[in-house]
């Protein structure tokens, strides 16, 4: 097989996929070696017909027209899903992060770290920024509300201390919005203290 062939392959491929889809180089293995796929990706980044996310990571840019923002980049959560998806592993935010996803925090943080099932792993992104994937105990994705799980990692985040007034007040209205029997199941699975808080929380009803 011909290196201009597989290139043709795999843009044929990216085109299918459609624009604002992660790459990556594993992916296009079956059109030929891996030093030919990079090959053929590296020169199709630089013909401005993919970007470079990290290494190994590619993105088939979607490009805003109606208000002229042009390339709409992926944020990190797409791309963290990305990579969880690809090595079929589970993920969860934490830290500083989960507290953004929940409202806690306006401050986005420019490193973001998962708790996955899978590898350890930092990846550097093509913005300088990073996120790190530390794995952690398969309990810790035993939870059947997503909401539940993300109120543990960040009040275990923030520690007993510095769950405010203000944080009881939003996480209660988060809750109000989640199936409570389902939320319920997940105490067990919560420190002890945690669950004391979101209990107290469903008595002020």
């Amino acid at each position: 097989m011909t290196f201009e062939s597989i290139e043709t392959k795999i843009l044929s491929s990216i085109k299918k996929r459609g624009r604002g889809n992660l790459l990556f180089a594993s992916d296009f293995i079956r059109y030929g070696e891996q030093k030919s796929v990079n090959k053929a990706l590296e020169r199709m980044m630089k013909e401005g017909l993919i970007l470079r996310i990290s290494h190994g990571i590619y993105y088939y840019p979607k490009i805003d027209k109606t208000l002229g923002l042009g390339v709409l980049y992926p944020t990190l959560e797409d791309i963290a899903e990305g990579i969880a998806k690809r090595d079929k592993a589970r993920i969860a935010p934490t830290g500083l992060y989960a507290l953004n996803r929940l409202g806690f925090s306006t401050q986005i943080p420019m490193n973001v770290v998962y708790l996955t099932d899978g590898f350890n792993r930092k990846i550097k992104l093509y913005n300088g920024t990073h996120i790190q994937f530390k794995r952690t105990s398969t309990k810790n994705f035993a939870f059947h509300s997503k909401l539940a799980m993300l109120l543990t990692f960040a009040y275990k985040s923030l520690g007993k201390e510095n769950v405010t007034p203000e944080i009881m007040k939003q996480s209660k209205s988060l809750l109000e919005k989640e199936n409570r029997q389902i939320v319920e199941q997940d105490y067990k699975l919560m420190p002890a203290w945690v669950s004391s808080i979101i209990k107290s929380l469903y008595a002020e009803e």
